[in-house]
């Protein structure tokens, strides 16, 4: 829930409830003006405890009021105010309704109704009404909009305790984040070199929805500290393991998680500011003088580069080339962004719709029945895309880039021709396609001729590369590199025995590529 407490399951609260109240507060009549209700909707803050954190105006409000609805009774200071209040809760929404979205919007269109009467209403919220709150903000955007008269009494939110409980300023920079939509979340929507703030982990049940989410970027073990019932008696502190949020027996409805930071350039914005540092006027001489053609032969270096530590299978090299690679993506963002093309913020979002849009199956109510028909489809949006853009119609094929190496680009084409009906029922066709192919070349009357029948060799057997799902430049690539290993085996025992390679007899040198081969 995103205000600033959450009502727990299956209780309900009667209207007009009995109550034993204190006055934690003064009432100075004299020195304060008198806060008149009628003829609009006043929305109020409860502040995040006991009743001796409501503010003067609040207090004198609930004097001079006849009647108040509460968001709920769930609140330390709800059994403190003045007992003349009849009070009304909406707790029993919470049992009727099937979601917090639907409470939320019954509330306040029940509130708008009521701003209506001529004495108005006072509807009163946990903490601040405006702050980790869902009702408040939407009660006044309509109440404007319907020129409802309105007003804000103003109340401590649950930042103030919290970050007094943990001793810290929340500036230069922390996030605020509701839990319920971080737990919905399959990665943390917030850069992770500033701390973040955590609302609403009111059940052991949304921590460890939120942990998940955390998890897939922080390390399990990452210290954080949960802070329960901040700015009342019952104030805990408690410092734990990321992966044992979900454990703590204090959670509960005054409950909300401190993330520290991941430490220094950790988040995207970090590199982008390097990026930019290097280009500024008191930025490195050889970075200023870079424009994205003088980068291109960088890019493509560090994409192989990647591609290599891919193919090594080595998380060490893969983590150390994706970097080199991410730094050329935003080093020539950066360029773009001075030129006034583009910044890192368009870019970002442009791949982001790009790829909801390509994928209703996943983000709208589009219903699959596998991978071939998520490519069709894809094709077809793709078409589209183009249409509204006002593109000329282009082949299917129009789309592969063609300075793609020539293994991926050929495998490109004929996966896409497969995607509209263009392929083989079944494997066996493109198996004896390969023998046909073998059979031209060995015919093939002169050099042209077989190298034409070589080529249509080399692309029937990436067709079966396909068939089989086998990346063919991959697969060639891993090839090429057992092939160095294996030859690079035969130079070695050569170099041993005191040989040259133009020494040895071709038995000698196969008998140590096999040998090489079972070693493998």
């Amino acid at each position: 829930m995103r205000g600033a407490t959450a009502p727990a399951p299956r209780i309900t609260f009667c209207f007009n409830a009995q109550r034993t109240p204190r006055s934690p507060l003064p009432t100075p009549h004299s020195r304060l003006p008198t806060l008149d209700s009628r003829l609009m909707i006043t929305l109020l803050g409860l502040g995040p405890g006991n009743a001796d954190l409501l503010t003067r105006r609040a207090w004198q409000t609930f004097q001079n009021a006849d009647e108040l609805y509460l968001r709920t009774a769930q609140h330390p200071a709800a059994a403190e105010l003045p007992a003349h209040l009849k009070i009304h809760t909406f707790d029993f929404l919470y049992e009727e309704l099937d979601s917090f979205e639907d409470v939320y919007a019954r509330i306040v269109e029940e509130i708008l109704e009521l701003g209506n009467r001529p004495e108005g209403v006072i509807y009163a919220v946990p903490g601040h009404p405006l702050i980790a709150e869902a009702t408040g903000p939407e009660i006044l955007r309509r109440a404007r909009d319907l020129e409802i008269p309105t007003r804000v009494v103003e109340g401590l939110s649950f930042l103030e305790p919290v970050f007094s409980a943990l001793g810290l300023d929340p500036f230069p920079h922390t996030a605020l984040v509701d839990a319920l939509t971080l737990g919905m979340a399959h990665h943390p929507p917030f850069p992770p070199d500033a701390p973040a703030l955590i609302a609403q982990i009111y059940d052991r049940h949304t921590a460890s929805e939120v942990k998940l989410t955390l998890m897939n970027l922080y390390p399990d073990g990452h210290p954080v500290k949960l802070v329960h019932a901040a700015g009342t008696a019952a104030e805990i502190v408690e410092d734990l393991p990321l992966y044992a949020i979900d454990r703590s027996e204090h959670i509960g409805l005054l409950t909300v998680l401190y993330l520290p930071s991941l430490g220094e350039y950790t988040a995207f914005e970090a590199l982008q500011e390097i990026a930019a540092h290097l280009r500024a006027p008191e930025g490195c001489p050889w970075d200023k003088k870079q424009t994205p053609q003088s980068l291109r032969p960088h890019l493509l270096e560090e994409t192989y580069e990647a591609l290599a530590a891919i193919d090594a299978d080595d998380p060490a090299k893969m983590q150390e080339e994706f970097g080199d690679l991410l730094l050329m993506i935003a080093m020539l963002t950066q360029i773009n962004a001075e030129m006034g093309n583009f910044t890192s913020a368009e870019v970002v979002r442009g791949i982001s719709t790009k790829l909801i849009r390509r994928h209703p199956h996943v983000f709208g109510d589009l219903a699959v029945d596998g991978e071939d028909t998520v490519l069709r489809n894809w094709e077809k949006i793709k078409a589209q895309e183009r249409a509204a853009s006002g593109e000329t119609e282009k082949g299917i094929l129009d789309g592969v880039n063609i300075a793609l190496p020539a293994l991926s680009q050929a495998q490109e084409y004929q996966a896409r021709a497969a995607r509209v009906g263009f392929e083989w029922p079944e494997i066996q066709g493109v198996v004896d396609k390969i023998c046909e192919e073998i059979e031209e070349l060995r015919t093939a009357p002169d050099d042209a001729a077989r190298a034409a029948e070589l080529g249509d060799l080399l692309s029937a057997v990436v067709n079966l590369a396909r068939w089989l799902k086998i990346d063919a430049e991959t697969a060639l690539r891993e090839a090429n590199a057992r092939f160095r290993q294996r030859f690079s085996h035969i130079e070695q025992t050569a170099r041993r025995q005191g040989r040259g390679l133009s020494e040895m007899r071709l038995d000698e040198m196969e008998a140590l590529w096999e040998e090489a081969k079972t070693r493998e």
